[in-house]
């Protein structure tokens, strides 16, 4: 009996546990939900008041606009109306002048009739020299009304029109930012950041992926990449701090950036490849992703390594070379399983490298193929990935049943468009890798990430 009640225990344990996941499931996606309504209800109020603020600029803007056609309109008609009175006003002053001199010599001549025979012929000669002075048969002339100015406002629909289709298809609304976010993926000191349309009928001539730190102290969204591509590796982030993503894009032909993306947050737990400083012939920058191979060095092809085996499979390391020297067939540039100080070349056992004449090390052993020669401005990629295991002889090389079993990456070496591939066997499995530079002359600068 005391066995039935132990299986019953168990098993209402277990459903205990197993309702307080369910719960625990649902809980989750309520949460879930209720950002999700968050979400829709934030950004449908964020999309009302910028439509309700662009159209009363648009609004304040086109009354200003209107008001001051109109003032320069009505100042056209003030500036034709006075131009055009002024002769007339000028006219009609000589007309009065001229009858008011008609009137004082009709006064005179009906008084110089009225007088006495005695005066008669006196005020009879005055009257006629003064009468041929003012040159009675002269008038002046009055424009006819087809010469004068009549003033009309050209007006018709046309802007109407205009405004009436320009403004029904002005702006739009969408369930969805015309691009997202699609993938974040950690990258040693960066994060990888890709993104892709939502609206396959949008043409994006640009992208634009902004990003800051999240939390009250992150400041504001700053610019990390403008351009065609849809990838970008955002570098000199700090290991454990959450970022803030978001992208846009500009449509073929237009001005305006699109609507930003649903911002997205990420980190990354790696540590940011680091040279290693103290090795002399180099010079480290403060962040130490930069090398120099300076003047001060001894003679010989040092190597300067990685501070930590910091390079994992499944990775890309990249290298950018910001200044070139004189090349030399010993510089190298690659991956090694160990970092031994005094070493003269990459070109070595348990290493894969590229020299600057574009010869591939595998092993310290040439390869036949061989890539474009190293200069400024070239960028050097190194992939690998675990293919399997390999048994091997004291040679390291492929051997028979017996001999000890090592690890095979497949390594891709690339620079510029072409790529080498080939299978790297190791006698160990490592944690990573490091990487290293070696350059016999002075002058080159090395920028890893």
């Amino acid at each position: 009996m005391s066995l039935d009640v132990d299986v019953l225990l168990q098993e209402a344990k277990e459903n205990i546990e197993a309702a307080q996941n369910f719960r625990s499931e649902l809980q989750q996606r309520l949460n879930g939900l209720n950002l999700a309504r968050k979400q829709v209800r934030g950004s449908s109020g964020q999309a009302r008041e910028a439509l309700r603020r662009h159209f009363g600029e648009l609004q304040a803007v086109a009354t200003q606009l209107l008001s001051d056609r109109l003032n320069a309109l009505l100042n056209e008609i003030d500036v034709i109306e006075a131009d055009s009175v002024r002769p007339l006003d000028d006219c009609q002053s000589l007309v009065e002048f001229g009858m008011g001199q008609a009137d004082e010599l009709l006064k005179e001549g009906e008084a110089a009739l009225r007088c006495g025979l005695g005066e008669k012929e006196d005020k009879l000669g005055s009257f006629t020299k003064k009468a041929m002075h003012i040159h009675l048969d002269s008038l002046p002339e009055v424009p006819v009304l087809a010469d004068v100015p009549c003033v009309s406002a050209q007006l018709d629909d046309s802007l109407a029109v205009l405004l009436r289709e320009r403004v029904f298809c002005h702006g739009s609304v969408a369930s969805h930012p015309p691009v997202l976010i699609e993938e974040l993926q950690e990258r040693p000191g960066s994060i990888l950041v890709r993104w892709g349309k939502v609206d396959e009928d949008f043409v994006a001539a640009d992208y634009r992926l902004q990003y800051r730190r999240s939390g009250g102290g992150g400041g504001q969204y700053e610019d990390a990449y403008v351009g065609r591509d849809t990838d970008f590796l955002a570098l000199g982030l700090e290991p454990n701090i959450d970022y803030i993503f978001r992208v846009c894009a500009r449509g073929e032909g237009r001005t305006e950036w699109s609507p930003w993306s649903v911002a997205q947050t990420a980190y990354t737990t790696m540590e940011p490849h680091e040279w290693r400083g103290g090795t002399e012939g180099y010079v480290v920058s403060s962040r130490r992703n930069i090398a120099l191979r300076n003047d001060s060095s001894p003679s010989g092809c040092p190597v300067l390594y990685s501070s930590a085996p910091s390079y994992f499979c499944g990775l890309t390391l990249n290298f950018k070379i910001t200044a070139s020297g004189q090349p030399d067939r010993r510089d190298s540039l690659g991956i090694c399983m160990d970092s031994e100080n005094g070493q003269r070349s990459l070109q070595q056992d348990q290493a894969v490298c590229i020299s600057t004449n574009g010869a591939v090390y595998v092993n310290g052993k040439e390869m036949t193929n061989q890539l474009p020669p190293i200069t400024l401005g070239s960028a050097v990629t190194f992939d690998a990935e675990v293919v399997g295991t390999a048994l091997l002889n004291n040679d390291n090389q492929v051997g028979r049943n017996g001999d000890a079993a090592g690890l095979k990456l497949r390594v891709t070496i690339g620079s510029g468009s072409r790529e080498v591939v080939f299978d790297w066997l190791l006698e160990t499995a490592p944690d990573g890798l490091f990487f290293g530079c070696a350059f016999a002359h002075a002058g080159w600068k090395v920028l890893v990430f």
